[in-house]
């Protein structure tokens, strides 16, 4: 194929998150800022009750949430603070404490890992949640106990918190490898562990999800997973029903490698799906950095030959980047309208790839040949960020489609 010739336009669309214009909380409401500068000062080593909402602009139930939040602070001023980071703008952040929905409440108490509120989200509720903490902490210090906020358990770490209420979600649906530890605080081994722990869980952040659950608060999942002492370190693999127990040294550099090792094997083979209808949409590219769609060439111009070149050559990508949190979809042309319009594909533009956020209504188009060497290289590029972001313009509709049956296209004769 040449590279000048005007059948071919290569569109690519990445997953960027846009600097938003609105934002939820101005700079004189009573609701305190944070960012990843002031965390530590302000949350980790404060000596009260800190309550933290983890938000995103674009959230209609955080949009709802606001005055019930600003209210809030003010109620609480003086008992204890009232607070919220922008979780779209600062992802990493919001990535150490597990963050998955918006808003997510988390309440940090000096000395403590954080904890859920899961109560109404009214201040009154919200409030006497707070008090609850705040009675707690007052209790500790009576009775002797020191607690400083910049106790070394409740620092931020790669290691995800985990329990009852979010432990499916985030380990048994995930397709990921996640390695969790299950640990007692009172346990001399699993103290020992704790370092080693958290500078493995930074070194693989990226590549293997690392995991800690508490079982003296959650017995439930102790007894789920059979653990009978501590700490207990299980793998969830490819088979997240069947976990294997890591027996390895207890040094970060022996997990690292595990993790590593494993990561290898548990890796799911790359899959390129056809697009036929919203909920592949929603499957496929729903919760993933970058959801690349290609539109191929109507089955009469390409046959079954060339379509299933396309095809593998959108796997040898697929395969290239298998460790990114990528996903890949076509479509045949003319298939989806809509979304051809929105993104400016059609006519003789086949075949076409984009990269796709439809929920920030961002895309970034490029130019170029539908080779493999120009789609590896523009892949890697929309990894790093990409360029020249443009606005969506609206959500496209995406329609159900019959799936291709494998087969050369027929010409139908009206005749």
């Amino acid at each position: 194929m040449r590279k000048n010739s005007r059948a071919v336009v290569v569109s690519v669309f990445i997953f960027i998150a846009f600097n938003l214009c609105e934002a939820l909380y101005g700079p004189s409401s009573p609701v305190l800022q944070l960012n990843p500068s002031n965390f530590k000062s302000k949350v980790l080593n404060s000596n009260g009750v800190v309550l933290v909402e983890f938000f995103a602009p674009w959230c209609g139930h955080c949009k709802a949430l606001t005055p019930t939040w600003e209210k809030a602070a003010t109620v609480l001023k003086g008992a204890g603070t009232v607070a919220a980071l922008d979780a779209d703008a600062h992802q990493s952040l919001a990535q150490e404490y597990g963050i998955k929905g918006f808003p997510t409440i988390k309440v940090f108490a000096p000395g403590k890992p954080p904890v859920d509120y899961q109560g109404a989200r009214d201040v009154k509720p919200i409030a006497e949640f707070a008090l609850k903490q705040v009675k707690a902490l007052l209790k500790e210090r009576l009775d002797g106990k020191t607690t400083g906020g910049s106790n070394g358990k409740s620092e931020p770490s790669a290691s995800v918190e985990l329990n009852s209420s979010n432990f499916d979600e985030l380990v048994l649906k995930s397709k990921e490898l996640w390695i969790v530890e299950f640990f007692a605080p009172w346990c001399g081994h699993c103290k020992k562990l704790a370092p080693e722990w958290k500078k493995a869980a930074g070194n693989l952040k990226g590549k293997v999800k690392l995991g800690h659950v508490d079982c003296d608060a959650e017995k439930s999942l102790m007894s789920r997973f059979n653990v009978q002492g501590f700490p207990t370190i299980l793998v969830f693999g490819a088979d997240k029903d069947s976990p294997i127990p890591y027996e390895g040294a207890r040094s970060a550099s022996a997990i690292e490698s595990f993790a590593l090792e494993q990561l290898e094997t548990n890796i799911a083979p790359p899959e390129v799906t056809e697009l036929t209808g919203p909920d592949t949409m929603e499957e496929k590219c729903g919760s993933v950095a970058i959801c690349f769609v290609s539109f191929l060439p109507d089955i009469l111009d390409s046959k079954a030959e060339g379509r299933n070149k396309y095809i593998q050559q959108l796997l040898s990508v697929a395969e290239k980047f298998k460790r990114n949190s990528y996903s890949y979809v076509w479509a045949a042309a003319g298939k989806q309208p809509d979304l051809e319009k929105r993104v400016g594909v059609g006519g003789y533009g086949y075949p076409a790839l984009v990269a796709l956020n439809v929920k920030k209504g961002a895309f970034a188009p490029l130019k170029s040949a539908f080779e493999l060497d120009h789609i590896i290289e523009f892949v890697r590029e929309a990894g790093l960020g990409g360029k020249g972001n443009l606005p969506l313009d609206g959500t496209p509709e995406i329609v159900k489609t019959e799936p291709w049956d494998g087969k050369d296209g027929e010409i139908i004769d009206d005749g």
